[in-house]
This record gives structure tokens, C-alpha cells and sequence, in this order.
């Protein structure tokens, strides 16, 4: 068995370093493994290449949602057969939630890679990016932008504090939607198109996606005022906002968006600025 550990030296507030040597500690005597650190933001290509170029069989990725989907879309530019395996230790580890291994200790996720029955997935591609949970724009990027400045707190109580202070100051995104029967064009609080579940760590924002049924859930969150917003912020934390009379969610293939500017967007959890 060769595996190859991609790691994110600051996920989890350093508790990244302790997990792997926890994941090692559990890998049979014939595994062969290679730690690396990311030394900087998109490091994860290099060393994605590299672990290819050595042969590794299975990437494990330590660190949160963009570390996960920074090596994810990396293997799958190669189009390599190598698996990806999660160790989660990020702020909301959405990824991680949608597959079911959020909570896992690295004695199970190590359990798992030894009996080695990967599964294949779905996967999104927004703007020429690959995403594996979701990409969102209008309120969702807005809030994401915020939580970067948030020290004092970690977890899903980042993503929470930065929406409640989001909720009553921003203005909502002009979009035209293409591919959505039924949606108006217009201001919008947001819009997300998700393959899993989750979004942020705390909101169930596409609560029927599956990474397994082809297809990706976009929902629209039509601008409102402050009561609606919190109602849905409240919707959105237990995933019953759908239904809302200002939430309209479908599944789709394929979908175009159209701004009359270029707004952020967030792919699994990580800024993007430029979407047409």
C-alpha cells in the first residue's frame, strides 16, 4: 500500500499535524507513506504531481474543504486513477459531512483506505473550476469573504457569526438564469448549485443532493426583507427552507448565470472573484 499525505499545516489550528501521525500510526506494516505540507495557498497542485510522479495509490488529504478540493481537482485535470482519501480538519468540512466521515477518527478513515473499496462521485465544474460540494454566489461568497476575518472563534460558529452579520447589511446580486424552468431573473439573495449537502458546516442548504444521482441541485434565494432573511437563515441551519415562497430549488445538469458584474464566487469553501 503507498499513500501519500497532503496536509495543511494550519487546519484545525495545527491539530493537522497530531491527525496524521494518529492516521500512521494505524497503517499496516507493508504501507508504504510520504507526509508533505502545503508551504502556501495552491500548493496542493504541486504536490498532488509530485505524489502521482511517485506512484502513490491513494492521496490523503488533511485539512478542510479547500485542501480536499484543491487535490481533487488536481487528480482530476490528470485524470488519474489515484483515490483521495479525507482526514477532516477544517472550519466547516462540508465535504467531509456529505460523505459521512466528518466525525470519523483517523483510526477509522485508516480502516477504510486499508480495505480499499473506493467509491466514484459526482463532481460540478463552475467557471473551468471543479468543485466537489458546491459553488454559490450573491450572500454565500459575501459571507465566506467575511468569516476569513474572524479570529476569535472556530467551527461552525464562524460561518454562523459572519451570515448573522451579513444578514441585515447586504444588498443581494443581480442574475439571469438560464437552464432553471421557473426562475425570474432579478436580485437574488443568493444562488448556490450544490452536489452535496452542505454548505458552510452548519446549513443544510441542498437537503436531497446526493454525490451519486448525476446530477447537481441549484437553489435560488430570491431577495427579501430582514424577516424573510432570518427566517431563512433559520430554514437554512435545519434545511426546511425549501418550500419558502422565495426559495425555489431544482435539479440540473447544466445551468448558465449571467451578472451585470462580476461577483464573488465561492467553490468548497474558498474564494473565486471572477465569474461571467
Amino acid at each position: 500500500m503507498s499513500l501519500f499525505f497532503i496536509v495543511n499545516p494550519v487546519a484545525g489550528r495545527g491539530r493537522s499535524r497530531r491527525l496524521v501521525s494518529e492516521f500512521e500510526g494505524r497503517l499496516p506494516p507493508n504501507a508504504h507513506s510520504d507526509v508533505t505540507f502545503t508551504e502556501c495557498a495552491g500548493d496542493e497542485e504541486r504536490l498532488t504531481e509530485r505524489a502521482l510522479h511517485a506512484g502513490a495509490q491513494t492521496i490523503v488529504a488533511v485539512g478542510g474543504d479547500g485542501t480536499v478540493s484543491a487535490i481533487g481537482a488536481s487528480l482530476l485535470r490528470r485524470k488519474s486513477t489515484a483515490s483521495l482519501a479525507i482526514v477532516p480538519c477544517g472550519t466547516g468540512n462540508d465535504i467531509a459531512k456529505t460523505l459521512g466521515v466528518n466525525r470519523w477518527t483517523p483510526r477509522q478513515v485508516a480502516e477504510l483506505v486499508e480495505r480499499g473499496s473506493p467509491i466514484q462521485i459526482d463532481v460540478g465544474v463552475a467557471d473551468g473550476h471543479f468543485f466537489l460540494n458546491s459553488c454559490g454566489f450573491g450572500f454565500d461568497a459575501s459571507v465566506l469573504e467575511a468569516s476569513n476575518h474572524v479570529r476569535l472563534l472556530k467551527g461552525d460558529a464562524v460561518y454562523i457569526y459572519s451570515a448573522l452579520r451579513q444578514l441585515f447589511t447586504y444588498r443581494g446580486v443581480e442574475v439571469s438564469v438560464s437552464g432553471a424552468p421557473g426562475v425570474k431573473n432579478g436580485s437574488m439573495l443568493m444562488v448556490t448549485v450544490s452536489n452535496g449537502c452542505w454548505l458552510g458546516g452548519a446549513f443544510k442548504i441542498a437537503p436531497q443532493a446526493s454525490v451519486l444521482d448525476g446530477k447537481l441541485d441549484a437553489c435560488f434565494l430570491g431577495d427579501s426583507n430582514v424577516v424573510r432573511r432570518v427566517k431563512l437563515f433559520l430554514g437554512a441551519m435545519r434545511g426546511t427552507h425549501i418550500g419558502m415562497p422565495s426559495v425555489l430549488a431544482a435539479g440540473v445538469q447544466g445551468l448558465t448565470l449571467t451578472f451585470p458584474d462580476s461577483p464573488l464566487m465561492e467553490i468548497d469553501g474558498d474564494e473565486h472573484s471572477r465569474a461571467q
